[in-house]
């Protein structure tokens, strides 16, 4: 009896370390809380969902090293288009990081809203899924699978939008969903006004890529993780048929790609999850209201040079054209986009429009003055003569006449005017034997109708006149040249940009 009590001694001993490594090893129970409806109602629900209302303060998490999952996508109901308003505000954003003893500190962002190509507004409904591992319950005890309940009741992933330059306009949703599994629903509306880089130098025909991206404000990647709810092909497809509003914008595609970037002051990163919005403009007012009408000017400025370069009302009817074109500039200046590292090319071709209406205009004053003062100028210098009536008048097909054939034209004016003369209205007969004098007369009558048709001739234009009148002539036919050429290429350029623009689509 000795040695059996003795034995036992010494196997009691050896029991009690195992059995407390055995119990140590146990893991603790960590499950959901169940909750048992006494009736198959939504009171019976409410009343024992309630111990897990005194949560809401903390991530629905049993254990504080499991990552929440949160499950996101959106439907893009209405592009409301690009705001025109000028603003300057300046925003005080508390860090995420303040020190023991010291201040808060704070962060100053300077927003500056007062261009119409870096803002871009849609409207969107925002969904969200998370888990809350505090709760599950029986469907058929508590007699439904969800129930909704006030969103102040349960904890909320603090997830936001970077790019939101203006506070949410849509209404609130005070309410979310709670199924019986524990999985939360969140879905709320979203007027979201956000800051989009545009690149705007094929305005109109332009297709701007706006992104929107969302993270948690304060978790990290290891306590918060966000996903990707639903395929962006069936978000850009529900997107576009529901969509009641575009405006002037055309949706194209949402695409979107998850990545992490490190935190500012932890050993850590976030979680992002960027969306990607393709819009296309729709340039039909644009073209309707601005292109059309400045090739129409352009057009009446290029048939102008129809009129005769000597008359006066050539010149007026230029400046009234530009006074014209100016005003229509300053009425459709709000139309235009405000620039910002890229000059628009719609910008440039009207700029140019505008310059070559001014240059037609100087080039009729100076035409004009060529033609009315050719007759009293100084001789034409040689190289203009070789520059302009030699060479650029072969170019317009203005070549310069020879003397030859200068000469020509003079004796066979003054040939056919003595001609006229002699072949003048029939004359009586005189007897055969006429008077001296009167032979001489009539001799010294013809001599003087030469004199006059020569003087005429010479008043008529000298030859540096009519070598001033010739170079006035030809810059005109080569700035009508030049005129279309500018046209045909500025035409030619943008149908090109328009198409390569599309294409890339």
């Amino acid at each position: 009896m000795t040695s059996k009590n003795t034995s036992l001694k010494w196997v009691i001993p050896s029991v009690k370390p195992i059995l407390v490594v055995f119990l140590i090893l146990i893991p603790a129970p960590c499950s959901a809380i169940m909750a048992n409806c006494s009736r198959p109602n939504q009171p019976a629900l409410l009343e024992a969902l309630d111990p897990v209302f005194n949560l809401s303060a903390i991530r629905p998490v049993m254990n504080i090293t499991t990552c929440t999952h949160v499950s996101t996508f959106f439907t893009l109901y209405g592009i409301l288009g690009v705001v025109c308003s000028a603003q300057l505000a300046l925003y005080s954003v508390p860090s995420k990081c303040e020190y023991a003893g010291t201040l808060p500190l704070f962060f100053a962002l300077l927003v500056i809203q007062d261009e119409k190509a870096q803002r871009l507004v849609t409207y969107i409904w925002l969904e969200f899924w998370w888990k809350n591992e505090f709760i599950v319950w029986d469907p058929v005890q508590c007699g439904t699978g969800k129930i909704s309940l006030p969103r102040n009741k349960f904890w909320v992933p603090d997830i936001v939008i970077n790019e939101f330059i203006e506070k949410n306009a849509a209404p609130y949703v005070p309410y979310l969903y709670l199924y019986s599994t524990g999985v939360m629903h969140d879905s709320q509306p979203v007027k979201v006004v956000s800051s989009c880089n545009l690149n705007i130098y094929t305005f109109p025909f332009d297709i701007q890529n706006c992104t929107l991206t969302f993270n948690s404000y304060i978790h990290s990647a290891k306590d918060i993780k966000i996903l990707l709810g639903r395929s962006v092909a069936r978000m850009t497809e529900n997107s576009k048929k529901i969509m009641t509003t575009m405006g002037e914008w055309e949706l194209l595609d949402i695409t979107a790609h998850n990545f992490s970037i490190a935190a500012q002051y932890e050993d850590s990163s976030i979680d992002q999850l960027s969306f990607h919005i393709r819009v296309r403009r729709r340039p039909t007012l644009y073209v309707l209201n601005l292109l059309i009408p400045s090739c129409f000017l352009i057009t009446v400025d290029l048939f102008s040079f129809l009129l005769p370069p000597q008359n006066v009302d050539r010149s007026s009817f230029k400046m009234t054209l530009i006074l014209g074109y100016t005003v229509f500039l300053l009425i459709m200046n709000d139309m235009l986009p405000i620039t910002g590292n890229t000059i628009p090319l719609i910008n440039v071709f009207l700029s140019l429009c505008l310059a070559l209406m001014v240059a037609s205009l100087l080039e009729t004053i100076f035409i004009t003055n060529l033609l009315c003062f050719s007759a009293c100028a100084s001789p034409v210098p040689h190289w203009i003569k070789v520059f302009v009536l030699q060479i650029l008048g072969c170019l317009v097909f203005l070549p310069q006449k020879t003397k030859e054939q200068r000469d020509a034209d003079i004796q066979l004016s003054t040939v056919t005017a003595q001609c006229e003369v002699v072949e003048g209205p029939p004359e009586e007969k005189v007897p055969v034997v006429e008077d001296k004098t009167v032979v001489e007369l009539r001799t010294l009558g013809r001599d003087l109708q030469a004199i006059r048709l020569q003087v005429e001739q010479q008043l008529k234009g000298s030859q540096t006149s009519e070598e001033w009148m010739q170079v006035g002539f030809i810059i005109d036919r080569l700035l009508f040249g030049l005129y279309i050429l500018f046209i045909s290429v500025s035409f030619i350029t943008i149908i090109i940009i328009w198409v390569t623009s599309y294409n890339k689509t």
